[in-house]
């Protein structure tokens, strides 16, 4: 497999990229994106098998099972990163290593609890994000691995991406039916 064929598969609806303006529209299409995501991840898994379940996206890549225990998890972080930005000023928030939580307990077992975080989770973003001001919407965190600041509204992009992205990965390991494992 060539270079560019991994990073399709790593990558299958490509990188973030920021507008260098962004609109309401922008806004509102991420906001939904992300209030979504639980709902779209349960209707494409909710009649999988164990076997299924731990179909790989990509050859060294995560099983379904394992994005879908992720997406729970970074968005459990990504609430406290808006809430802190929202009532401190610029914080730095705490970066966490995704891929050693990928190899706990946990990512093995049934995907029920993690969606039920999902959809907890998403169902209060949702009411968060649609409530900020113009003035929220330019808070800032600090993410020390990247040694920039954040502004919230870049943030509801990166999770739109980061919710399409790994949904994306679901339906790839799906299409290849566990040829990478």
């Amino acid at each position: 497999m060539t270079e560019q064929e991994l990073y399709k598969l790593r990558f299958p609806i490509g990188k973030f990229e920021k507008p260098q303006h962004i609109t309401q529209e922008h806004l509102r299409e991420w906001i939904a994106s992300i209030e979504s995501l639980p709902e779209r991840i349960e209707s494409v898994t909710k009649y999988l098998n164990d076997k299924e379940l731990n179909y790989k996206y990509r050859p060294a890549g995560w099983t379904i099972k394992q994005v879908v225990h992720h997406c729970a998890d970074s968005h459990i972080n990504s609430i406290v990163r808006f809430k802190l930005a929202l009532t401190e000023d610029a914080p730095t928030i705490r970066p966490y290593f995704e891929d050693r939580f990928a190899k706990l307990i946990d990512y093995k077992e049934s995907i029920d609890a993690s969606i039920s975080i999902l959809k907890g989770v998403h169902e209060k973003l949702g009411i968060l994000l649609n409530s900020f001001s113009e003035e929220d919407l330019k808070r800032e965190f600090i993410h020390p691995e990247h040694g920039k600041r954040f502004s919230l509204e870049e943030t509801i992009g990166t999770y739109a991406w980061h919710s399409d992205h790994h949904f994306a990965h679901i339906q790839q390991a799906l299409k290849h039916k566990g040829v990478f494992n």
